[in-house]
């Protein structure tokens, strides 16, 4: 099953769009030729992320995670945590969330 996060023309080629996506956000963005889409939650205390020079940054207390690999890289979240990507495919134009496949 698949599910419509956004259309391909709407993500930007810098940063990031916050897109709605089933009551909550995730950030989508462009890495290289391939897309991401990762939850606007930072792995430390839940807080919302803003995209900041290549990372994602929480607004709360500063964790920083690379947007490339979603690894952290700074501040109070665990030294091991990634970003939580979202299953993805790109289709006629549009960025869709797959799952059951």
């Amino acid at each position: 099953m698949k599910h419509e996060i956004c259309k391909l023309a709407d993500i930007p080629p810098t940063g990031s769009l916050i897109a709605p996506f089933f009551g909550r956000e995730v950030h989508v963005w462009r890495s290289g030729d391939r897309i991401r889409a990762a939850a606007n939650v930072c792995l430390h205390f839940g807080g919302p992320l803003d995209c900041k020079d290549g990372k994602l940054v929480c607004q709360w207390h500063g964790a920083a995670f690379d947007m490339a690999s979603g690894d952290r890289l700074e501040g109070p979240a665990p030294k091991a945590s990634r970003l939580m990507f979202l299953s993805t495919r790109v289709e006629d134009g549009s960025l869709n969330y797959v799952w059951g496949e």
